[in-house]
């Protein structure tokens, strides 16, 4: 969302493609958006390495289930962020970004409560806490499969 002078406009598909999401002191890449029970929400890819202390680390995907209305664009980061009620952005906290599989599985990010489910082999899911029975369903779980997978 944005505000347009009008009020808060909901950012297109085209301008959430050519925009990162913040999210865990992490950038993600726009996937795509899909719908579940009447909710739009846009998904969030990264790849990285597991732990390079390991002797053949392996790639590590990760998705992040955003509600659409809950994306606002930062102009002063050049990013996107979160904020619950599509207008506000909650304070920026410094820190640095740890490995995925270290992370705590329920945690806070951007004044929402969210909680990490592993998949299957190397995929973890960001879901929000509060659309977590929805999300982690079955018919949730296949749409969030990324779609180059």
């Amino acid at each position: 969302m944005y505000d347009s002078g009008d009020g808060p406009v909901v950012i297109d598909e085209s301008e959430l493609s050519v925009n990162l999401l913040e999210f865990r002191q992490k950038s993600f890449q726009f996937d795509r958006i899909v719908s579940l029970r009447e909710q739009e929400y846009a998904l969030f890819l990264r790849t990285e390495t597991e732990s390079e202390s390991r002797l053949r680390p392996k790639l590590v995907h990760l998705t992040v289930a955003v509600p659409r209305e809950w994306i606002v664009y930062d102009p002063e980061l050049d990013l996107l962020r979160l904020a619950k009620d599509g207008e506000h952005v909650a304070a920026r906290i410094p820190g640095t970004a740890i490995e995925s599989a270290a992370e705590p599985s329920e945690f806070a990010e951007q004044g929402v409560d969210w909680k990490r489910v592993e998949g299957p082999v190397h995929i973890y899911r960001y879901l929000p806490a509060e659309r977590f029975a929805e999300l982690d369903s079955e018919e949730g779980r296949a749409l969030l499969t990324p779609s180059g997978g």
